[in-house]
């Protein structure tokens, strides 16, 4: 009986050398614990209670905030007017920057009347518009004067004197500069003074005419005073040789015959 067993053992439940065994127990007990969560110390709890970080509650709420602002579109708008400016810019040959003060209704309709009556035109524009057109073009000197709030008078002929006498009636409507006859410097106010001291086209045209005109008159006499001293002084040959027998004989070849005859001449007339 023990022989069986153990041959049975040996044979069918004992694993024989190289194979995994069959059946295998496993322990189904819970595992020794080795670590055990420790108890904070009562002060160290008061201690992390009090140094524990509380945000500071926002004074807006976050919901009620603006949305951050996104990359600008160019709408409908923004291409007219930018177009507007553009005809403005190419158009008038006088463009003069001022700084927007707050004039009354009354005031600012009766400035835009004498100077319409002069051809010049007040336009305004939002600086957010006019500097993105300025930075891509030839009037780039110009963006230092548009600062705050500003107004453009232009005109398409430089009515400087009209512009400055008309700016004299309004002390507080500051002239901060611009440009004239579409070049890239830029005038200040003092030249935009200067320049209205100057006189007109037509007047300065006059003056230049006056002034050539008694040079042109000299000029003209000195280049025949020459020729009619020639032509006195062979008349007075011809006549003395008309007049006296015996003709003294001259050479007849050219430019010799004619200093011959102008030597007889003055020899004649001394």
């Amino acid at each position: 009986m023990a022989a069986a067993v153990a041959g049975l053992l040996r044979g069918g439940l004992l694993p024989q050398a190289g194979r995994l065994p069959a059946l295998q127990t496993v322990r189904y007990g819970s595992k020794a614990v080795t670590h055990h969560h420790r108890v904070m110390h009562f002060q160290r709890q008061k201690l992390m209670a009090v140094t524990e970080y509380i945000p500071p509650t926002p004074a807006v709420n976050p919901t009620c905030l603006p949305s951050p602002p996104g990359p600008p579109q160019e709408t409908v708008l923004i291409r007219l007017l930018c177009r507007e400016i553009a005809a403005v810019f190419q158009d008038n040959r006088m463009i003069a920057i001022c700084q927007s003060v707050a004039l009354s209704v009354e005031d600012k309709l009766l400035m835009r009347h004498q100077l319409r009556k002069h051809k010049i035109l007040m336009k305004v524009f939002h600086n957010q518009v006019l500097k993105p057109f300025l930075e891509d073009s030839k009037y780039q000197n110009l963006l230092p004067l548009f600062v705050g709030h500003n107004m453009l008078l232009v005109s398409e002929e430089p009515k400087v004197k009209e512009m400055v006498r008309i700016l004299r009636t309004v002390p507080f409507l500051l002239l901060l500069g611009g440009c004239i006859n579409d070049v890239d410097g830029i005038l200040s106010r003092q030249g935009f003074i200067n320049y209205s001291s100057l006189p007109s086209l037509p007047l300065a045209q006059g003056e230049l005419v006056g002034g050539l005109t008694p040079l042109m008159a000299q000029t003209h006499s000195l280049l025949q005073h020459q020729p009619l001293k020639l032509t006195t002084l062979l008349d007075q040959y011809i006549r003395q040789q008309r007049k006296s027998s015996s003709p003294v004989p001259v050479p007849t070849n050219g430019i010799p015959h004619m200093l011959a005859l102008l030597k007889a001449a003055d020899s004649c007339a001394h």
